[in-house]
């Protein structure tokens, strides 16, 4: 940082370093030997688009760049409760490099557009026999990964039969600890934000 960005209290913008997704695939493998979680075949981008009157021609702009470029995949697109939009891929379940590779399009091509700054995280959803659930979210600014994981038992967004939203902490614990050599994880848990009603969990 230089001297006038501290002076002002500016920061520095660290770009993102979306290669890193490439890293899930052995991730991936890892988790399913320490866990018995495998991927799902979801994927997908969260993106904070504009809001009021300009949202729905922002979303809109997304979806018809995304399928336009014969480089990036066909998305699905879906809003949360908090709204965010997800941008959703799928593929075969044993495809995940083919998912991290969608993943990269889709946030490259809306990198190449301008639409950085909306750009919040990528995940890529995991699952086992049992019903756990878990996606590893990769921080977009942050260029780190971290796991969310709603308690078992719970619906999709991770409302219990209480009405109350829970995560498996212990589950999100062990995901840290297993994937801390293959994956640059999140230090600050405070990053590790609960992304509710995110697709595929």
């Amino acid at each position: 940082m230089g001297f006038f960005d501290a002076l002002l209290g500016r920061s520095k913008v660290t770009r993102a370093n979306l290669d890193a997704l490439f890293m899930v695939p052995s991730a991936a493998i890892t988790l399913q030997t320490a866990a018995g979680l495998t991927p799902t075949g979801s994927g997908s981008v969260c993106f904070r688009a504009a809001t009021g009157a300009a949202f729905a021609q922002t979303q809109t702009d997304i979806v018809e760049l995304l399928n336009d470029n014969p480089d990036a995949p066909d998305v699905e697109v879906t809003q949360d409760s908090f709204g965010f939009t997800w941008l959703v891929v799928h593929r075969d379940p044993t495809d995940t490099s083919g998912l991290c590779t969608d993943l990269h399009a889709v946030n490259t091509t809306l990198e190449s557009q301008g639409f950085a700054s909306g750009l919040l995280c990528s995940l890529v959803a995991f699952a086992d026999a049992a019903g756990r659930r878990a996606g590893l979210v990769y921080l977009y600014k942050q260029g780190t990964f971290y796991p969310f994981a709603p308690a078992a038992g719970s619906s999709a967004g991770g409302v219990d039969g209480a009405g109350q939203q829970r995560r498996d902490n212990l589950l999100e614990i062990q995901i840290r600890g297993q994937l801390s050599a293959e994956l640059p994880m999140e230090q600050d848990l405070s990053r590790w934000l609960a992304v509710w009603g995110a697709p595929g969990l």
